[in-house]
């Protein structure tokens, strides 16, 4: 038996104690996918053009750190290797920007499946799901902050069918891979001053997401979401589409709201929206990020909001309802290790928390004894969960502990750092 099947019986066992089943917990785990973004590994510049750059709609991506992917085959390794460090069967969410153009200059008005075959048969090698969203920044004509809330009909008609092919694309991807496919909607328009006339510019929304969405599509080919954001660079004042107004377009178009962790203010709980939002809708897409003063889309960690997150939608029993999903982009360390450190931080975090004895706990709050609840998630914080861990990645045959580290270096150095 080797120490880490040693100290996974003696976790067992002190879990046991208070009435928790680890083996059940991992069995839930082992199901959970998370969908990893693409952008990551280039800093969001994508494959559209061999000069591709980041040219308005508020992105920004820091550091310079060497070896970035320049290509699909370079993204692809880098990918895998992630997977490859990653317990669990997961996904790939893929940003317009990704598709293979063979050097020909292909606007976002014009793309179609033809140029995602290539991610899509990469996909079923290595049997992944994939995700979509459209690329409604990074070009001329979002450089003035408005896209589908544009007052020039040809820019927002422009935008209207950029996402009307993107979602085609997403159904492709669905019947494809026999995996319903998350289409995400974010778009940058906004203010840097606070406008006269809000309501033109969600009138003039709400008029292009209709028309976007008048093509339906099988739920089981393709899924809509719609991304909110408190704020952005050059919408400091003003964002058109506010968490308020995406979710009353969503619940009254029978369409998912997506909530990133880094698109509000620094002090409101995400995971409170959880169950106020899932008590009137099916499902509901996360953007796991990490804010640091904020939207900065830091690398994720296990930190406070992250475990909070994870409580809410494993005490709600909602891991079936709820869509996981990576944001962030740092470039200013190993980017296939930030990968990992991030989404192996959030399946952690699921960890923890069905690590937790619910029914007891619920038992206690509705007894109102206050102290034994308050008592007992102390108590939860030191037991062994790091072992339970370890030993869930020695099953899905994954580094464990800090072996990972090494694995991401020696990547780096016949690999990564090897491209010019």
């Amino acid at each position: 038996m080797t120490a880490i099947e040693k100290a996974y019986e003696l976790a067992k066992e002190r879990y046991a104690g208070i009435g928790v089943d680890t083996e059940a917990a991992l069995d839930t785990l082992s199901r959970v996918s998370l969908s990893l973004h693409c952008w990551q590994g280039d800093d969001v510049a994508g494959f559209e053009r061999p000069d591709s750059s980041l040219t308005g709609g508020g992105i920004m991506v820091t550091g310079s750190h060497p070896g970035r992917a320049r290509n699909a085959s370079e993204l692809r390794a880098d990918l895998a290797k992630v997977f490859s460090l990653l317990p669990g069967h997961h996904r790939l969410n893929l940003h317009a920007i990704y598709g293979e153009f063979q050097g020909e200059p292909v606007d976002r008005d014009a793309i179609g499946p033809e140029h995602y075959r290539g991610w899509v048969a990469w996909a079923k090698d290595h049997d992944l799901g994939l995700d979509f969203n459209a690329t409604c920044f990074s070009h001329p004509k979002a450089d003035r902050g408005f896209t589908l809330s544009h007052r020039d009909d040809s820019t927002r008609a422009f935008w209207i069918e950029h996402v009307k092919r993107c979602r085609e694309i997403s159904a492709f991807m669905g019947r494809e891979l026999g995996s319903a496919c998350v289409h995400n909607l974010w778009v940058p328009d906004g203010s840097k001053d606070a406008p006269v006339d809000r309501w033109a510019r969600r009138t003039v929304l709400e008029q292009s997401l209709d028309d976007i969405y008048s093509v339906d599509y099988h739920p089981g080919e393709m899924k809509d979401s719609l991304e909110s954001k408190v704020f952005g660079i050059g919408s400091e004042s003003f964002v058109v589409g506010s968490h308020e107004f995406y979710l009353a377009y969503a619940l009254s178009r029978g369409k998912m709201v997506c909530l990133d962790l880094g698109h509000f203010h620094p002090t409101e709980s995400i995971a409170d929206k959880i169950s106020a939002i899932l008590h009137f809708c099916d499902e509901l897409v996360l953007h796991v990020s990490r804010g640091v003063r904020w939207d900065s889309d830091h690398v994720v960690i296990l930190n406070d909001e992250v475990r909070s997150l994870a409580e809410e939608i494993v005490r709600g029993n909602a891991l079936g309802r709820v869509h996981l999903a990576l944001d962030f982009f740092d470039a200013s360390l190993n980017r296939v290790g930030a990968w990992v450190i991030g989404a192996r931080a959030t399946l952690q975090a699921l960890l923890a928390a069905l690590l937790q004895p619910v029914d007891r706990l619920r038992e206690i709050e509705a007894a109102v004894d206050n102290f034994a609840r308050l008592a007992l998630l102390e108590e939860l914080k030191v037991l062994p969960f790091g072992a339970v861990w370890d030993y869930h990645c020695l099953k899905a045959d994954v580094a464990a502990g800090a072996a990972w580290i090494e694995e991401v270096e020696d990547y780096e150095a016949n690999t990564t750092s090897r491209r010019c």
